[in-house]
């Protein structure tokens, strides 16, 4: 089973895998960007912001999805696969950029995943207060450092990206517990595999 974490930076994101990590010693733990050779260097260029074009951040997003379905998915398909992020992030983060068609950006994510994309994505949704208070606990990169309003704008969008990937979205409470929270996403899990 193929699952994304999805949510915007401090939703907890890592924290949920980790403990996903635990209850399913066996699972691949995977990340975009940065999870293949390739991909940690794209993951600098990104983190870095050193793209001055949009366009080019958004291909090079691509480029990574499509090496990371290539080397780390599609090999293990027949295993569970935990991702943080997915396509699901890379259309949210086009529809923010407003310079790609919603069309392509669809067309152009299902080539460099080749129609594979996770079998549940759960996003862990965050109140405007309190991503910034956590905001306001750390030292920001690039992308945190467009601030509360672009994250809350991503936010949005990766609901939006999850319907225009015709992908099943489960939004969880980021607020809550990070136990209630692990539950919530076990419980989901389990009863895709009963």
């Amino acid at each position: 089973m193929y699952i994304a974490i999805e949510g915007i930076d401090t939703a907890g994101k890592s924290t949920q895998i980790a403990s996903l990590a635990a209850e399913f010693p066996h699972a691949i733990i995977t990340k975009e960007p940065g999870a293949t050779p390739i991909g940690k260097e794209i993951r600098e260029l990104l983190l870095n912001a050193r793209a001055q074009s949009k366009k080019a951040e958004f291909l090079l997003f691509l480029a990574d999805r499509a090496e990371h379905i290539k080397e780390v998915i599609e090999p293990n398909l027949d295993k569970m696969i935990i991702s943080d992020r997915s396509a699901v992030s890379g259309v949210a983060y086009g529809l923010i950029q407003g310079e790609i068609q919603k069309e392509d950006l669809v067309l152009l994510n299902h080539f460099a995943t080749n129609g594979i994309y996770p079998q549940r994505v759960f996003l862990l949704w965050l109140t405007k207060e309190e991503l910034e208070f956590r905001l306001s606990q750390k030292d920001l990169d690039a992308i945190e450092l467009r601030g509360s309003a672009y994250l809350l704008k991503i936010q949005d969008a990766i609901i939006e990206a999850a319907k225009l990937l015709k992908l099943e979205l489960i939004i969880l409470d980021a607020t809550q517990s990070r136990e209630k929270i692990f539950t919530q996403i076990l419980n989901n899990i389990i009863s895709e595999n009963s």
